[in-house]
């Protein structure tokens, strides 16, 4: 970066419906962010602290119905509020930039789309638990549910710990689930960025650096 003031520590979130390469995105993001003399963290929902990771084995294992919509929604947002105390303040405080896979608009999507609770139900339930604290930016990775899922269902059979709760619900959910997502991106143009998913690997990343160059600032290589 150009020798001047430091860059305030950003929280950008990726977000997306199964299989849409998250996680392999955020770890070159981090890759390019640290090339440009910027710290970072990568973390994880639900998970990303001692107490978060014990709630993710309940959630994204098991049976599809193991959970009522509420209480799901319940124990997701008891992980995020460990996460936000334990891991996501504590990094921006040390101005460390922090790049998380999934953040609370998987919560509007999963739980109040997807679940059928409504979204001013999750909202209420995420203010309440820990205020208006949201991403500087969010990047929703979109591409067509049915490659999506063939994706994750790949990735899936290669553990030997299958995380496979969510991707067995039916094709509708998913539909659903992408729905919501474009309907965030709609509703908050300013933090949300849709990024078509069903590119190469490059060429997403690619775009990902531009949005954020763009959104902060940052000098181009």
């Amino acid at each position: 970066m150009a020798d001047n003031k430091p860059l305030k520590a950003k929280f950008i979130s990726l977000e997306g419906g199964e299989g849409a390469g998250k996680s392999t995105q955020i770890r070159l993001l981090a890759d390019w962010l640290s090339s440009q003399g910027i710290p970072s963290i990568c973390t994880r929902e639900p998970g990303g602290s001692d107490g978060a990771e014990l709630i993710r084995d309940l959630l994204v294992k098991g049976a599809v119905d193991r959970w009522t919509p509420i209480t799901e929604a319940l124990l997701m947002t008891a992980a995020r509020t460990e996460h936000i105390a334990r891991t996501i303040k504590p990094a921006l405080a040390t101005d460390k930039w922090v790049l998380c896979d999934r953040f609370f608009d998987s919560s509007i999507a999963y739980q109040g789309a997807g679940r059928a609770l409504g979204t001013r139900y999750i909202k209420d339930m995420q203010t309440l638990a820990f205020d208006a604290f949201k991403p500087d930016l969010t990047l929703i990775l979109d591409l067509p549910v049915k490659i999506g899922l063939a994706r994750a269902k790949s990735r899936e059979n290669a553990k030997t710990d299958s995380e496979d709760r969510f991707e067995r619900l039916d094709l509708s959910f998913h539909e659903t689930l992408r729905a919501a997502y474009l309907a965030i991106a709609s509703d908050e143009p300013e933090r949300c960025k849709v990024v078509k998913a069903d590119q190469t690997v490059d060429s997403i990343q690619t775009t990902i650096r531009q949005i954020v160059k763009q959104k902060f600032n940052l000098p181009n290589d």
